[in-house]
């Protein structure tokens, strides 16, 4: 199977996905990081395109950054300056050439994440 990385973003205050919130993808790599991809979600807050697709997919370190703190700015949570969470960094390794799927579940005060399906 080849690998591959995707996301979804939910919106746990609202109870909905987080529609337009910026993602970006860093590979990690002797203590450098190199910006891969940056897209946003869609309506479901998924993007519409895998993070790193097949084509792309290598093994090794990553890092995704959810900028919810714009996100939060753009879609009126109540506004707070600074925010509580601004960038939210997930750190994470790809052993092997599979699916990795990598949601984060997020409200104005915080957020949890887990290896998905």
């Amino acid at each position: 199977m080849p690998g591959y990385l995707t996301t979804h973003v939910l919106d746990t205050a609202r109870g909905r996905p987080a529609e337009g919130m910026e993602v970006v993808l860093f590979r990690l790599e002797n203590g450098q990081r190199t910006e891969i991809a940056r897209l946003k979600t869609n309506h479901d807050g998924r993007t519409d395109s895998q993070i790193l697709p097949a084509a792309d997919f290598a093994t090794g370190q990553y890092e995704l950054e959810f900028h919810a703190g714009a996100w939060m700015d753009a879609t009126g949570v109540d506004p707070e300056s600074p925010r509580f969470l601004d960038v939210i960094p997930i750190r994470f390794g790809m052993s092997q050439h599979d699916h990795y799927h990598v949601p984060l579940l997020v409200s104005p005060f915080g957020y949890s994440t887990y290896r998905g399906s």
